[in-house]
């Protein structure tokens, strides 16, 4: 996959979003997409924070908070390694977790990105 592929937010998420709001008034899309670019500045540092003391509980809670809400606005990519990494620890499979760290951290980057297009630069 290119990173023009990985940077853009599914488009079907984009349109189950826009149904919610047909007319566009209540600026719907932009508030989720913003919400959602709000909620990774506030978790992007927990996640970095948890992942070097090792914290996997707290990995778990944040991977958990994240796993829905990219899913819900297309970054699908990033919503499938937090599911993967919450089960991973919820399976007490650490080990397996510690090569996924940088992964999450390049998807979270990517997420940042793919909103661009959809609110400008960011906030």
């Amino acid at each position: 996959m290119n990173e023009d592929t990985e940077r853009r937010l599914d488009e079907g998420a984009l349109s189950r979003l826009r149904e919610l709001d047909p007319t566009g008034e209540s600026r719907l899309v932009e508030r989720v997409l913003r919400a959602f670019e709000t909620s990774l500045g506030r978790l992007r540092p927990q996640w970095q924070d948890a992942a070097r003391r090792g914290d996997m509980k707290g990995m778990r809670q944040i991977a958990h908070t994240l796993k829905s809400s990219a899913a819900s606005i297309g970054a699908l990519s990033l919503s499938r390694l937090c599911a993967e990494i919450e089960e991973l620890i919820r399976r007490e499979a650490f080990t397996e977790v510690a090569p996924r760290l940088d992964c999450m951290d390049h998807e979270l980057e990517l997420a940042l990105r793919a909103l661009e297009p959809h609110l400008g630069a960011p906030s």
